[in-house]
């Protein structure tokens, strides 16, 4: 069985009848979407959707960093008056 990854949850039924009241409950928190019981999309609001998209942004910065740090070796040094 698939876990639930979200405090609040709704059938797609109820979605479409009123999704308005489904983000006032909620509170700014997560919704689970189910359908059979078992979640198929999430819905979250706008601002917690660009934090998480910035969040996955630095992490892939970090993976970046992280593969520069290991070839530093490789690096030559150079003088800026010799440029």
């Amino acid at each position: 069985m698939q876990a639930i990854l979200a405090p609040f949850s709704a059938s797609i039924s109820e979605l479409k009848k009123n999704p308005t009241a489904l983000l006032k409950q909620a509170q700014g928190e997560a919704i689970a979407i189910l359908n059979h019981n078992l979640p198929t999309a999430y819905l979250v609001p706008a601002d917690v959707y660009q934090q998480l998209l910035e969040k996955l942004e630095d992490y892939e910065l970090g993976k970046i960093f992280q593969e520069r740090q290991a070839e530093k070796h490789l690096a030559i040094d150079v003088m800026l008056d010799d440029l």
